[in-house]
């Protein structure tokens, strides 16, 4: 791993690509402190591919926990209107 200020990275730009490009993981600080990483776009789109979504999160939720959701009555159907709180929960 090659780590850089983002003062001299703007400097040495091209050739830290190119060492991204080859597989290493450049580190920019500032201030000594890690703000940001180049890496190839290979290495990118490995990294997006792996992440599941939010959307598949909840459907895996809903999936897996289907059971406990009807057991406790939370209605979880989409609905252009909101949850209707003239009505006490607890009368």
């Amino acid at each position: 791993m090659c780590r850089t200020s983002i003062y001299d990275a703007r400097n040495n730009f091209s050739s830290l690509v190119k060492r991204a490009e080859e597989g290493e993981v450049v580190e920019l600080t500032r201030y000594d402190k890690p703000v940001a990483v180049i890496i190839s776009y290979e290495e990118y789109g490995n990294a997006k591919s792996n992440k599941p979504s939010l959307l598949d999160k909840l459907k895996d939720l809903k999936k897996n926990y289907a059971d406990v959701v009807d057991d406790v009555g939370f209605d979880v159907t989409p609905s252009r209107e909101g949850p209707d709180y003239s009505k006490d929960p607890w009368a």
